[in-house]
């Protein structure tokens, strides 16, 4: 392990971060996990610009790398909180103590430039429960602890070493509502259409998910997923989402409508070893070839240095299924991913578009795309396309793929088959008005 990380980019992601961290139980249970918030980051980086954040972010991870000795696996959980994993028997005072040192120490200022920086943390730790070898409990009682740190009045600092069943009851009944909406069958897919830019014909789609709450009707299932985190559960949802996705596909066919559907991933998934298997067995069961979808992740999982998931992408492709990056562009971003796995189709973040009538930067970023995806030889499509003007730059740079609330909201499986087969496209109704 090095003392010192000279870019964010070489500093292990969540998912690299959990696989070390697995690896580490494997071998010895006795492991403490500490997830360090840096508190109102945000205002830095949304004061002083984003370069000016990442620099004071690689300051303070090199700081704590050195704070822990060099002897803790360490990694970066999102944009501003920190994981780090002391190993050995550590009781709480020694754990108190250690979150004790990591803020006397950041109390001289970080400087940057011309501006000085003084960091405070939230900070959540927990101990490995007894025996335990899962790396999802350990991350989930981490998250735990330091959601309650948040909430302390006086210290910033929360130790866990076991599930309290008391933690609260709104992600208790968060819980009970994943398990009944799973059970119930009250989950279901919505489908957004992926157009030709040029012909305004229907290509694909791409399948949302969506939550029929028996007392509020349709929602977005945002809070089905902090459950479905929390509780390990993303597998469960996920595999359900790939199985209706396989459902509608083998409907769409039967209708005529041989599309391309594009799933988003679970990033636990790329982590089963069974995956692949599932997904030959729901090809089968549904008659629908592997060809016809496509699995989108996120660039946090892309980043990942995880053999296993670049071996499961690879037998993923093998297969016929086709890969995509989501949300290009979102977020911190390390290109050089690009070189290491194969990916068919990148997905422009529609932050980008949806100012792209507005901002020259927002339009250069999309030129730098297009000319990013014809190197690596793949496919381009730009999300949160909901204006005309959007449609006209990006004919004009030369994206020929799109989705957007200017050609449609998700919708369900019957309404996407009335749209489709309306004039076979919705291009007649939007020729019209671009014309008029």
């Amino acid at each position: 392990m090095q003392y010192t990380h000279e870019s964010l980019a070489t500093i292990p992601n969540r998912y690299a971060f959990l696989d070390n961290i697995e690896k580490l139980l494997v071998a010895d249970s006795h492991q403490s996990l500490f997830l360090i918030d840096v508190v109102r980051f945000s205002d830095v980086s949304s004061s002083l610009g984003y370069d000016f954040g990442d620099k004071i972010l690689l300051e303070i991870a090199n700081r704590i790398i050195y704070i822990a000795d060099n002897k803790a696996v360490f990694g970066r959980i999102s944009g501003d909180i920190f994981g780090l994993v002391l190993s050995g028997t550590q009781n709480q005072a020694q754990l108190h103590e250690f979150y004790s040192h990591l803020i006397s120490h950041f109390k001289t200022p970080i400087q940057c430039d011309d501006h000085a920086f003084i960091v405070d943390f939230n900070v959540g730790v927990a101990s490995n429960p007894l025996r335990n070898k899962n790396i999802n409990s350990l991350f989930s009682l981490a998250e735990m602890a330091l959601r309650q740190a948040k909430s302390n009045k006086f210290d910033n600092f929360q130790y866990a070493n076991e599930i309290n069943n008391s933690e609260g009851g709104r992600s208790l009944t968060l819980k009970a509502d994943l398990t009944r909406a799973l059970a119930q069958n009250e989950l279901e897919i919505y489908l957004q259409p992926v157009i030709d830019l040029n012909s305004l014909e229907i290509l694909g789609a791409e399948c949302l998910l969506r939550w029929n709450h028996p007392l509020d009707g349709v929602l977005f299932p945002g809070a089905l997923i902090e459950a479905a985190e929390s509780y390990n559960m993303m597998n469960e949802v996920g595999y359900w989402v790939l199985n209706a996705a396989f459902e509608h596909a083998a409907k769409l066919n039967r209708v005529g409508l041989q599309l391309k559907i594009s799933v988003n991933m679970s990033p636990t998934q790329l982590y089963d070893l069974d995956f692949v298997k599932s997904l030959r067995e729901m090809s089968v069961r549904h008659g629908v070839k592997m060809c016809q979808f496509e699995l989108e992740l996120t660039e946090d999982v892309a980043l990942s240095n995880s053999l296993l998931v670049k071996k499961q992408l690879s037998q993923i492709r093998s297969l016929g299924v086709s890969v995509a990056i989501d949300d290009f562009g979102k977020g911190y971003s390390n290109l050089g991913y690009l070189r290491n796995i194969d990916i068919d189709t990148i997905k422009i973040d529609k932050s980008f578009i949806m100012e792209i009538n507005q901002s020259p930067i927002n339009k250069a970023i999309v030129e730098a795309s297009l000319l990013i995806a014809k190197a690596a030889k793949c496919g381009l499509v730009a999300e949160g396309i909901e204006d005309i003007s959007h449609l006209h730059i990006l004919r004009e740079i030369g994206i020929q793929k799109g989705q957007g609330y200017l050609f449609s909201k998700a919708i369900c499986l019957d309404d996407f088959i009335d749209l489709a087969y309306k004039d076979m496209s919705v291009g007649t109704s939007m020729i019209r008005a671009m014309n008029s």
